[in-house]
């Protein structure tokens, strides 16, 4: 082992607002032991996701919140480094929920377990194209979305982990793909490297004006990751019979009770005969070969692009989850799990 302590992030203070350094408590204690049936486990990278905000809440949302004293629920890759299990063997990559810490006891495998890394498989993708960020794009785009061949996609948020794989998946159903994101080099991402077809910038443009231009007979699909202003005006410009699917509420910030302020234009579903439908990626859990397996083939074909933002470090995984509602991230915002020495006092995220 690379360390004699297992440091670990828990949960202190519920925000009110943002997400500060105040709301988790650097802890150091002792590397778990594996009981018969169990394998330990060294973390070594952590997925950062907006989801993780509602976590902080009092409230339960598609599961229960992370309690106080907690270790900070998360999902994360590692290597079996002890076993007494014959399901893992030493060597052995898992996947799955690890918590924001060095090491990780695991039992028995299931849903919200820590699950062996297929074969072939590159670990760190198991928190990307495999992870929440491509189940998610895949289920919303095809059976939300239902997209077409010929159809027109709006996704918002283009440059993050779920946006960008969401528009290349309806991309290579068929379908025109305009992505929003903020700043000129996200939307030169999203356009050259994501190929699609055209991004608004949000920042700089307007983005009424930018729809009517490049969709004048309105879009098919909306798949929404941020809410708000974006959502409105992608609402006032639909098609007959579009499809807008609820992917986020980034912009609300995911504040306890205050997902975002209903759309004042609303109606504009009526009015285009089209409807709105959430959903969380787990309600596929049956479905996840399939996803697998073609995510997987687009990939071999080198027709998928994932970018990564990395932060290093531990200490940097509170940083890393403020900075996904200030913007910082373009594709997946992963932490590197390194190992320091002990340290007597808390180091303090940036």
């Amino acid at each position: 082992m690379s360390t004699t302590s297992n440091r670990q992030w828990v949960l202190k203070a519920r925000p009110r607002e943002a997400v500060s350094d105040d709301c988790f408590e650097w802890r150091e204690g002792p590397v778990p032991t594996p009981g018969p049936g169990e394998a330990l486990v060294r973390v070594t990278w952590l997925a950062i996701e907006p989801t993780q905000r509602t976590w902080l809440n009092a409230n339960a949302t598609y599961i229960q919140p992370v309690a106080l004293g907690e270790v900070m629920r998360g999902a994360g890759v590692g290597m079996v480094i002890a076993s007494r299990t014959e399901r893992l063997a030493v060597g052995d990559w898992v996947a799955g929920l690890t918590g924001w810490q060095d090491y990780v006891l695991t039992g028995d495998a299931g849903l919200f377990g820590l699950n062996k890394v297929p074969d072939g498989v590159a670990p760190k993708a198991m928190l990307n194209l495999y992870g929440a960020s491509g189940l998610t794009a895949y289920f919303g785009i095809t059976d939300v979305g239902r997209v077409a061949p010929g159809e027109t996609v709006l996704v918002s948020a283009a440059a993050g982990s779920v946006g960008s794989i969401a528009g290349q998946v309806a991309r290579l159903r068929g379908c025109r793909v305009i992505g929003i994101a903020g700043g000129p080099h996200k939307a030169e991402w999203v356009t050259r490297t994501a190929r699609f077809d055209a991004c608004i910038d949000y920042k700089s443009e307007d983005i009424r004006a930018r729809l009517r231009a490049l969709a004048p007979q309105g879009v098919d699909v909306v798949f929404d990751n941020v809410g708000g202003h974006v959502l409105e005006a992608a609402l006032d410009h639909l098609a007959r019979g579009a499809r807008v699917v609820l992917s986020g509420s980034v912009a609300s910030g995911y504040k306890d009770g205050d997902y975002g302020t209903a759309p004042r234009n609303y109606m504009q579903l009526g009015f285009k005969r089209a409807r709105m439908e959430g959903f969380i990626f787990l309600d596929y859990v049956s479905r996840f070969p399939e996803a697998f397996r073609e995510l997987a083939a687009w990939d071999a074909q080198g027709a998928l692009h994932c970018a990564e933002s990395i932060a290093e470090g531990l200490e940097q995984a509170p940083s890393a989850l403020r900075g996904l509602f200030e913007g910082r991230n373009v594709g997946k915002q992963l932490v590197r799990v390194t190992s320091i020495p002990c340290s007597s006092s808390p180091p303090r995220a940036q």
